[in-house]
Parts: structure tokens; C-alpha cells; sequence
């Protein structure tokens, strides 16, 4: 079998890995929800989803600090990892030992990929594709124009998102205009900017800075003119699986639409 990841690395396997080890949240909730929770024998503290399997597996460290040595006690076969998430000198360092496949997802038709990709690698490229078809099928709509928007990652310093990342090709999906679309990455910006956009709308997302309640009340009255939401981050940033509770989310939204 000979798959191309997305970083163009070409990845020759034998046969489907029976030892598997996610360094990705959103990758590992896809992993077990393809059925492959005999395979997973490795994990990252930040993979919470789906809760009732994912406490019993075995932690490897964090996404970026993950323990190289305990890796290798796992006597993995396969690893899935993120070109954004993890340091690329360990992922370099892993695949001198053993099959790495490296993600990089910037919309939704490269999580579609992706899917389908880890779907032929683990032997599981019916029900991956059923999962593709299920979630283009969700999709496969033109969205109601929510109007301008700023997402925010990251307090102090406050940070927002590109158009070059995941959570800005989510918004869209969701109907919202991203007014820094035009930047890379995670900009760092401050309240001067905001206000004087003034967006329709400023979403504070729960991760990976959780934004609470009282910060929700601050920017109201920064900006009375503007719809502060306090919304999910795993809706607009994970691109496995969870991509099914998109469009269910992105319709709450819609009650609080502005004219």
C-alpha cells in the first residue's frame, strides 16, 4: 500500500498497523469511531473524545511534549500526527523508526481527504467512506450570510485566525465573513482593532484559551454594537469525525442572526 500524507511524503506499508498511536485529538476521536479501539495503544492527554474509551488508553504526553521513550515501550507500528500540533524534529525523529502519516488541514475538503486517507491506511475504507459521504452530504449547502465576524483563540495576547487556517473555512461553512481573512495563521491583534472593525459579530471560542462568561460580559461593553458569542471550538477547529456536529451547531447560531 502506498499512501502521499499531506505534507507530500510518500508512506509504504505492507499491511493495516495493528499498534497505533494519536498525537491528534480530533484524529483519535476519528480512530475510534472508525472501530479501531483494539488498535490504539497510544494517545495524548489532549484526546478527550469519546470520553467513555479514550480514559482507558494509554497517554503519551501532551501534543508537543510527548514522551519519546514511552512511544517506543508501545512497540507502535503507526503513528498519526499534525504538521501544526506536533513539533516537526520529533515527528522526524519517529518516522526514522516507524510509519508516520502527517496531517495538514486547512478546509473542509482536505478533512474529507484525510478521512479517506486514514481510512485505506487502517483497513477501514468502507466506513471512512461512508463518513466522507455523510458529512459532504451535511455540507452540501449554500449558508446564510451571517456577516462579518472576529474569532478569537487566545487572551492576552489576543489572538484571531487567518484565512489560511481550518477555523476560518469553518466559518464560512457557518455563514460568518472573516474581517482577517486577508492575514496568515494567528495574528496577534488588540481591542484598538477590534473596535474599530467593529464586527457584526466576536466569537470566543472555548479552546485552546477558554473563553468564559465574564469575558463574554467585558466585550459587551467594549463593543455594544457588536453580537458577542461564546462558541465551541471543537466545532470549528477539529477535522475528523466531529465534523457530523457541525451543522446541527451552525443552525443554533443562526438564532442569533443580525440584520
Amino acid at each position: 500500500m502506498k499512501i502521499i500524507d499531506q505534507i507530500g511524503r510518500e508512506i509504504l506499508l505492507k499491511q493495516s498497523p495493528v499498534r497505533i498511536v494519536s498525537m491528534v485529538p480530533s484524529i483519535t476521536e476519528l480512530l475510534f469511531d472508525l472501530g479501531l479501539e483494539e488498535e490504539i495503544v497510544g494517545i495524548t492527554r489532549y484526546c478527550i473524545l469519546p470520553k467513555e474509551k479514550v480514559k482507558n488508553a494509554t497517554k503519551i504526553g501532551g501534543t508537543k511534549d510527548f514522551d519519546l521513550e514511552q512511544i517506543v515501550q508501545l512497540k507502535a507500528d503507526f503513528f498519526f500526527a499534525n504538521k501544526e500540533e506536533n513539533p516537526k524534529e520529533k515527528i522526524e525523529t519517529l518516522q526514522q523508526h516507524v510509519p508516520v502519516y502527517v496531517s495538514d488541514v486547512q478546509n473542509l475538503e482536505q478533512a474529507l481527504s484525510m478521512i479517506g486517507d486514514i481510512g485505506e491506511i487502517t483497513g477501514k475504507t468502507n466506513k471512512a467512506n461512508a463518513m466522507v459521504e455523510a458529512i459532504r452530504a451535511q455540507f452540501n449547502h449554500k449558508p446564510e450570510k451571517m456577516h462579518s465576524a472576529i474569532y478569537l483563540i487566545w487572551n492576552n495576547p489576543m489572538m484571531t485566525i487567518g484565512g489560511d487556517t481550518f477555523i476560518s473555512n469553518m466559518m464560512l461553512q457557518a455563514g460568518f465573513e472573516n474581517m482577517y481573512n486577508n492575514s496568515t495563521r494567528y495574528p496577534t491583534i488588540s481591542e484598538e482593532d477590534i473596535i474599530a472593525l467593529s464586527p457584526a459579530y466576536l466569537l470566543l471560542s472555548s479552546e485552546p484559551f477558554r473563553f468564559t462568561q465574564s469575558h463574554r460580559n467585558y466585550f459587551n461593553k467594549l463593543l455594544p454594537n457588536t453580537t458577542i458569542l461564546l462558541v465551541d471550538g471543537k466545532i470549528f477547529s477539529w477535522y475528523g469525525s466531529h465534523l457530523n456536529n457541525c451543522l446541527p451547531y451552525f443552525n443554533k447560531l443562526k438564532m442569533h442572526k443580525v440584520d
